[in-house]
């Protein structure tokens, strides 16, 4: 089995691809694919995409949303960010869970990552900040909510956890989630 660079290696030569970026090769399935790591190799998986986003050029276009960041963002919209700690103190954390899910759902996030310029054969969209939303956000649930929104640009889900091909376990340790609809990448 490839080590994680090897396998990071393999995956920008991928993305960069025709191929890929136009969802050739899917025979007619939606252009989800799924990135798996351990979670203690996020750093090195950061730090590639960082490179991966001074590789663009007018053929390629990585275009990367980190989830914690939208919710965050969203919150701080809201003028709730600086409340979350009283509230989880006062009501505990699965009342703050359900009010954040109620103020904060897919919808927020769709707005911010669907923007309407993106570029078929040429865009990319990548979501990061799976682990660290969670449990805010689970990330099957927003790919079913976004799959109507982006219909011909390849996403890919940097996650860290394992996906079988039907069943997403983030971390490695949680209950698994149903997924069917994607693929694993590399």
């Amino acid at each position: 089995m490839k080590n994680l660079q090897e396998r990071l290696d393999d995956l920008r030569a991928l993305v960069c691809h025709p191929d890929f970026l136009a969802g050739r090769g899917l025979s007619n399935e939606v252009n989800i694919r799924f990135f798996c790591y351990a979670p203690h190799e996020e750093p090195t998986v950061t730090h590639f995409l960082r490179q991966l986003q001074k590789d663009a050029t007018e053929n390629f276009c990585p275009v990367i949303h980190d989830l914690y960041r939208i919710f965050l963002d969203a919150c701080a919209d809201l003028g709730i960010l600086e409340e979350i700690p009283a509230m989880e103190e006062e009501r505990g954390r699965d009342f703050l869970r359900a009010q954040l899910h109620a103020a904060v759902g897919e919808s927020a996030f769709i707005e911010r990552i669907a923007p309407e310029n993106l570029t078929r054969g040429r865009d990319v969209l990548i979501l990061t900040g799976v682990g660290a939303v969670f449990p805010f956000l689970r990330v099957h649930t927003l790919l079913a909510a976004l799959q109507p929104h982006i219909t011909d640009i390849p996403i890919l889900v940097m996650y860290p956890g394992t996906f079988d091909g039907y069943r997403l376990r983030l971390f490695d340790r949680l209950a698994p989630s149903d997924y069917y609809r994607a693929f694993n990448i590399v």
